[in-house]
C-alpha cells in the first residue's frame, strides 16, 4: 500500500471483502467470523492503521443530533423528505440539523464541516447537481461515520442509498404521452451528471423505444429549472412545431414550458401535452392543472432517517450497505387530459 493515511477501504480492497466487513473486524463484531476478524486485524496492524480521530470523536460523544444536507428548502419534494426525517429522529429521540447548498459545491462542503464541528452523530445527504468530489464523504464513512444518501447520491461512494427510481419514473411519464396519442415527445431535462436527471432521460428514450419511436437527440433541451427554460424559450418554441408532447424533468420547468407554450398561442393539452415529475403542490394550482410523477418524498425521508438511525444505534443487521428504491406513481390532471 502506498504513503497515503491507510484508510478502511484501502484494508477492504487488500482482502476482497466490503468497508462494512472491515469496520465490524475491527470492532470485534461477532457476526464476523473469527478468521476474517484475524485476517483484517492483522492487516491493520502491518499497515499501521489508525482510525479517523474526528469520526472517533464523533462517535464516542452521542449528541443525539443528526445533519441533514439538501439542495433547496423551497423545494416541494425536500420539504417531504425533511418531514418525514424530522417525524422518524423525533420519534427516536433524535434532533435535526438542516443546512442547504443551493446547489454550490463550496456551500455543501461548508455545510458538512459545521454539521460535523456540531458533533452530529450521522449525516444525510442530498447532493448538489454541481457537486463532483466525492472523496472526503467517502473516507469519513471508510472510518466508520454513519453517512446515508438520498434522492441525489453520489454513484462511486459506498454506503447506505435510498432513492426514488427515476428511470422507471421516465418510463411511466414518457409511456402515459405514448398512450394519449403522442409520437413526437421532446424532453426538458437535467445535466448528464446529475444521475437523477440521466435515469429519467433513459427511462423516456426507452419508452419511446418500446412504442417503436424514434429518439431525436433535437428535441431533447437541457433545461430543469424555469430560469433555464426562459432562457432557451427560443429553442423550445423553435422546435414546439414538430412535437405533440412534452416529458419535463420536473414540476417547475414543465409548468414554465405550459407558460411559454400558451404565451406564443399553443393550447395545452390539445396542441401539446405536457408531463412534469415531482407533484408540488403548485400542481393543482396552475391551468391547465398539471399532470406528473409522484414521488414518495415522506417515504423516503422516513426510511432516509431509519437506515441512518440503525447504523447509530447499530440496530441495522444487514452487514453490506443497501440501496433501498422507491417506485414513483402516475397522476393524471389536465395537462394531458385529451
Amino acid at each position: 500500500m502506498a504513503s497515503h493515511q491507510i484508510t478502511i477501504k484501502d484494508i477492504a480492497r487488500a482482502l476482497g471483502i466490503s468497508p462494512s466487513t472491515v469496520s465490524r473486524a475491527l470492532k470485534d463484531h461477532p457476526d464476523i467470523s473469527a478468521e476474517t476478524r484475524k485476517q483484517v486485524q492483522q492487516l491493520a496492524n502491518s499497515v499501521n492503521y489508525r482510525p479517523n480521530a474526528l469520526a472517533l470523536s464523533l462517535r464516542r460523544s452521542k449528541s443525539n443530533t443528526i445533519g441533514v444536507v439538501i439542495p433547496e428548502m423551497v423545494h416541494h419534494f425536500f420539504s417531504t423528505v425533511i418531514s418525514g426525517i424530522d417525524d422518524y429522529a423525533f420519534s427516536k429521540g433524535y434532533n435535526t440539523m438542516l443546512c442547504q447548498t443551493n446547489e454550490d459545491p463550496a456551500r455543501e462542503e461548508r455545510n458538512i464541516q459545521a454539521l460535523l464541528d456540531s458533533r452530529v452523530d450521522g449525516l444525510l445527504i442530498s447532493v448538489s447537481k454541481n457537486t463532483q468530489s466525492s472523496e472526503r464523504l467517502q473516507k469519513l464513512i471508510d472510518s466508520g461515520f454513519p453517512i446515508t444518501f438520498f434522492d441525489r447520491v453520489c454513484e462511486d461512494v459506498v454506503t447506505h442509498k435510498v432513492i426514488t427510481d427515476d428511470f422507471e419514473g421516465g418510463r411511466i411519464a414518457t409511456r402515459h404521452l405514448v398512450k394519449i396519442g403522442c409520437k413526437r415527445i421532446a424532453h426538458l431535462s437535467s445535466p448528464e451528471s446529475l444521475t437523477i436527471g440521466k435515469l429519467r432521460r433513459e427511462g423516456y428514450c426507452t419508452a419511446l423505444q418500446e412504442a417503436g419511436l424514434v429518439v431525436d437527440p433535437h428535441l431533447i433541451l437541457e433545461a430543469d429549472s424555469r430560469q433555464q427554460l426562459n432562457e432557451a424559450s427560443e429553442q423550445l418554441i423553435t422546435i414546439a412545431p414538430e412535437i405533440d408532447g412534452i416529458f419535463a424533468t420536473n414540476d417547475n420547468t414543465a409548468i414554465a414550458a405550459i407558460q411559454i407554450l400558451q404565451r406564443n398561442g399553443y393550447k395545452v393539452p390539445e396542441d401539446i401535452a405536457v408531463i412534469g415529475f415531482g407533484d408540488g403542490p403548485i400542481t393543482d394550482l396552475v391551468s391547465p392543472t398539471l399532470s406528473t410523477v409522484i414521488q414518495k418524498g415522506y417515504d423516503i425521508g422516513y426510511e432516509t432517517a431509519k437506515m441512518l438511525i440503525s447504523q447509530i444505534d447499530n440496530e441495522l443487521v444487514t452487514i453490506e450497505y443497501e440501496t433501498r428504491i422507491f417506485t414513483p406513481e402516475l397522476c393524471v390532471r389536465e395537462s394531458t387530459r385529451r
